[in-house]
């Protein structure tokens, strides 16, 4: 089922082609048997998160700030009153190892955006906390980002957005299994 139109024929009404539509045309053309019901799904999810990830990325210079940068201080933001984590905590809500977010946190802290504190409840283990300007950075930086991933979306209806989100969320992936090794044509047994 190919979807490319010639130029002397009008296309349907609908959603013109894309490059997942030309992707899929080739795998249907070439081996059909990879395709999936979820394949197209898995397709236009990644071709969305890599156009959210842009249109955040084209934002955080202007800000002044790194998407590490970005991510600590919306992490902390988010955290509400008195906007603070120790660094671990941060460290499993980003995913990134403690080393990485203590340069980052230096970088921040260098900035004025952040500053370390002794934890209240042990006074052994720090805390990072935001700074007024970081409090203002960072709502400054979430409502910029909120704008961009808002014009990606612009050409979509409220219904069709609203429409997919209800169709992810059934979706669970939180209890999909692991994703089985490749093959790699070697015999195990032969090792």
């Amino acid at each position: 089922m190919m979807l490319i139109y010639p130029a002397d024929v009008t296309a349907p009404p609908g959603p013109r082609p894309d490059p997942v539509d030309a992707l899929m045309d080739a795998w249907h053309a070439e081996l059909p048997d990879v395709l999936r019901p979820t394949t197209e799904l898995s397709k236009r999810i990644a071709q969305l998160a890599r156009a959210l990830d842009q249109a955040t990325r084209g934002v955080l210079p202007e800000l002044g700030l790194t998407v590490a940068e970005f991510d600590i201080l919306v992490a902390l933001r988010r955290a509400g009153e008195p906007y603070r984590m120790k660094p671990n905590e941060l460290a499993r809500a980003l995913l990134l190892s403690s080393g990485g977010i203590s340069n980052v946190v230096n970088h921040l802290a260098e900035r004025r955006l952040v500053r370390r504190e002794p934890s209240p409840d042990d006074g052994r283990s720090t805390m990072i906390s935001l700074t007024p300007d970081g409090v203002r950075t960072a709502e400054h930086a979430v409502r910029a980002n909120a704008d961009a991933h808002e014009a990606v979306f612009a050409d979509a209806s409220a219904t069709s957005v609203d429409a997919a989100t209800q169709a992810l969320r059934e979706v669970d992936i939180r209890h999909s299994p692991a994703p089985r090794p490749l093959r790699t044509g070697r015999n195990p047994s032969r090792s």
